[in-house]
């Protein structure tokens, strides 16, 4: 697993603008977008677009120069829900048949993924005399088309074609967005999106923090988090004495399935990865939803100010609202600040019937 490069944090899609040409659209009865209005709805995404086509500006008006005519776009599969596609585009994209698919959503490293399984892949990269295309540019395009699949249900096909990808940058010169009034939900989606939803800022003692779901950009945040931790919280945490926190098992908890596990870090204000982690809350459910193990690590410096309960009372809430039935965690005998921490939240606790030295605890989730 790798470690995905952050998505520039200046990336502030206009959702509700977006929603309303949609929501336009579908009140005059319609499932295919105008030109212009496709044109907007991609724009409140931040990809860049040739001006309007006029009488005065015509398609060929667009000089190509060095650039590369690609595809993306999105498809409804009846069996996965959205799925992304890019390839090489232009008037012979059926003809050509290159083309890679990936889910929704897209990070980085995955849409370079994408790009890379294609043929049109060689003539991007530049060859001889010709110089590579903005392949950074070209990634970012398919990340935020990604995400305009995954907070706009009712759209149901895009295509960007061509999207021409020049040294320079990007510019899509087509679009089509094809919508619907149908109920459809995130359980369309065959991975659950980041749930930005989930975010909240906090001050304690006039420092800001974030309370947040934890991303894959975290990883290099919580290594140095867990560098931070005396030996002895290691051991508390992880039931073993661990020098570092490897890459595959860093990745392992920070690439979580958002539908089935979640984990809330305390970090400092700002972008995932270069901003520090002070603790971290995780939850993992079993098939069903019905229970949950749970964990909990706050760096020594912040501990005993309330940070435990903090997190503690995230973890409780999130599970009420997911439905979630009973939690559980195990516990050594001698961290007692985690068994007294336990016993102020109702949890029964009992001597583990599988380990010598550790305590199980649980409780019912109160659901609202």
């Amino acid at each position: 697993m790798e470690t995905p490069p952050s998505i520039p944090e200046s990336f502030r899609p206009d959702r509700d603008g977006a929603r309303r040409i949609v929501a336009a659209a579908l009140a005059e009865g319609r499932s295919l977008l105008t030109g212009p209005e496709s044109r907007a709805v991609v724009a409140a995404y931040g990809i860049p677009l040739s001006p309007p086509q006029t009488a005065h500006n015509p398609p060929a008006a667009v000089a190509r120069g060095e650039g590369v005519e690609l595809i993306l776009g999105m498809r409804e599969d009846a069996r996965f829900g959205p799925v992304m596609l890019f390839g090489q585009g232009g008037a012979a994209v059926e003809q050509l048949g290159d083309r890679a698919l990936g889910l929704p959503p897209l990070n980085l490293r995955l849409a370079r993924d994408m790009i890379e399984r294609t043929r049109v892949f060689r003539l991007l990269r530049g060859y001889r005399d010709r110089r590579a295309v903005d392949l950074d540019a070209v990634a970012l395009a398919l990340v935020k088309l990604s995400q305009l699949a995954c907070d706009l249900a009712e759209i149901v096909d895009i295509d960007v074609n061509p999207l021409l990808a020049r040294p320079e940058g990007i510019v899509a010169l087509d679009v089509r967005v094809v919508v619907t009034g149908e109920p459809r939900g995130i359980a369309r989606l065959a991975i659950r999106p980041y749930p930005a939803e989930l975010e909240s800022d906090l001050a304690v003692d006039g420092v800001a923090y974030r309370l947040r779901p934890i991303r894959p950009e975290d990883e290099p945040a919580l290594q140095r988090c867990f560098a931070r931790l005396s030996p002895e919280a290691v051991r508390m945490r992880f039931f073993a004495p661990m020098k570092r926190l490897s890459h595959s098992l860093a990745a392992q908890l920070t690439q979580i399935d958002y539908d089935r596990d979640m984990a809330f870090v305390l970090a400092d204000p700002g972008p995932a990865g270069p901003s520090e982690i002070h603790g971290v809350v995780r939850i993992s459910a079993d098939a069903d939803g019905e229970r949950a193990e749970f964990a909990i690590v706050v760096v020594d410096a912040l501990t005993g100010r309330g940070f435990g309960r903090l997190l503690m009372q995230r973890m409780l809430d999130y599970a009420a609202a997911r439905g979630i039935g009973e939690i559980f965690g195990d516990t050594l005998a001698e961290n007692s600040k985690m068994l007294d921490l336990c016993r102020r939240f109702g949890f029964e606790i009992t001597p583990s019937l599988e380990q010598d030295g550790v305590y199980h605890a649980r409780r019912a989730v109160l659901r609202p």
